[in-house]
């Protein structure tokens, strides 16, 4: 089964970066992901604060995507790890969306738009659809730590046993 998401009006909307979730990351509090992602870009400037502060996650997006600001030199590096901080941070620190992915099952997610073919599908399915794979990987992890929780409280509940 495959998911597609992209607008945050539909369906799984709020596994698009541009959902209005805030998250904690580096003692700043971020609007949305996307509003982190595209600060990271400029970690340490004056524009990082600019982004972080921008009304809407599309004014992030363009902000972000301003050639004229200097980008990082280790951006191309980087980027998906700054990408699965984001993600795993907004399902961690938002337990209705935890449950909304982790409901998701065995599902591939997609992220379905003509207007990204490295984040997305290239709305073809030529794209190499990244978020949707960080997405499905923190999936995973999630489920990988939950999994951990419930042996730990297992083991503390029969330990009394020999």
């Amino acid at each position: 089964m495959t998911i597609n998401f992209y607008k945050t009006n539909e369906p799984y909307g709020c596994f698009s970066n541009f959902s209005r979730h805030p998250v904690r990351i580096l003692n700043k509090t971020w609007p949305t992901t996307e509003h982190f992602f595209q600060a990271m870009k400029f970690e340490g400037t004056e524009h990082e604060d600019e982004i972080r502060e921008s009304k809407t996650p599309a004014e992030a997006a363009k902000l972000g995507r301003d050639r004229s600001k200097p980008l990082r030199g280790d951006w191309e590096d980087i980027k998906d790890w700054v990408m699965r901080l984001a993600v795993y941070e907004k399902f961690t620190q938002h337990a209705d969306l935890k449950s909304i992915l982790l409901s998701t099952g065995d599902a591939e997610l997609v992220e379905h738009t003509s207007n990204d073919s490295y984040w997305g599908d290239g709305g073809d399915g030529s794209g190499k659809n990244m978020l949707g794979k960080i997405l499905m990987e923190t999936r995973e992890r999630l489920r990988e730590n939950y999994t951990a929780k419930v042996i730990d409280v297992c083991r503390n509940m029969f330990a009394w046993r020999p």
